[in-house]
């Protein structure tokens, strides 16, 4: 099992352990921090379940999920998730996917956290396209991404439904040679 630690100068990556059940639930069942996402709110017993599937992921051989705790590097607190899926059909591609407690909204963390996932992916894991989709209406992502070094690829249509019908993506991607540390 590859056990992932990556710092950076304001947050953390590490991997996703039962202790962080409770500060999950403070982002996977806050209505605010889940607004863009397609899923209501998860309870406590949920994010309990998925925090199990995570740990049982990061176990398998080749490893192909990373669900990811993103800390806080001065108070080591839990205060978001970062997730970077690789498909079996395509190993040098993943997708990203990311969530923070809104706490720590508007203070450039999200670009911080797309930084470590991009480099991660291509430093640690060796990948070649790295991409993640984001809600139409996430524009807070969408800087992020675009900040980070992403490029906006494009909208695919009614691509997930939600509790509230199907809603488009825009996707967003970095290749490898693209890519600069920064």
């Amino acid at each position: 099992m590859r056990h992932v630690a990556c710092q950076g100068e304001r947050l953390g990556l590490r991997e996703i352990a039962e202790a962080d059940v409770t500060a999950l639930h403070a982002i996977y069942g806050d209505s605010v921090a889940t607004q863009y996402m397609p899923f209501q709110p998860r309870s406590l017993a949920e994010v309990a379940g998925l925090t199990r599937q995570a740990m049982e992921a990061a176990a398998a051989e080749p490893r192909r999920l990373y669900v990811l705790a993103v800390v806080d590097a001065a108070s080591r607190a839990v205060i978001g998730v970062a997730r970077l899926y690789i498909s079996e059909r395509h190993p040098h591609s993943a997708e990203i996917g990311f969530g923070l407690h809104p706490d720590h909204w508007g203070r450039g963390i999200g670009t911080d956290l797309v930084r470590l996932l991009l480099a991660f992916g291509f430093k640690d894991l060796g990948l070649h396209r790295i991409w993640g989709a984001r809600s139409p209406a996430n524009l807070p992502a969408q800087l992020a991404m675009l900040t980070a070094g992403m490029v906006e690829e494009g909208r695919i249509r009614h691509h997930v439904h939600t509790p509230h019908g199907w809603r488009d993506s825009i996707v967003h991607s970095a290749l490898e040679g693209e890519w600069t540390d920064r």
